[in-house]
């Protein structure tokens, strides 16, 4: 999955801000044993850094909480 910041943004998991551009989200997820019907359960949430289109000798990958997340997109819209 991909998300896209139109403007810089900064969320608790980072030390600075990070630049306007699309990114590789990684949501784990785990089934929920033991239910009538099939279920998972967030597990993680994980964001590439840096943006797709950013040549960068530095690539990392940061747990982020998905509704700061979340917040953080819809706030981008809106700018």
């Amino acid at each position: 999955m991909e998300v896209t910041f139109r403007q810089p943004f900064m969320l608790s998991a980072f030390d600075a801000r990070q630049p306007a551009g699309t990114y590789r989200l990684v949501v784990d997820e785990e089934e929920i044993f033991g239910l009538s019907f099939l279920a998972y359960r967030r597990t993680a949430t994980m964001l590439h850094i840096s943006a797709i289109s950013v040549q960068n000798d530095r690539h990392q990958v940061v747990e982020v909480d998905p509704e700061e997340l979340a917040t953080a997109l819809d706030a981008d819209v809106l700018v």
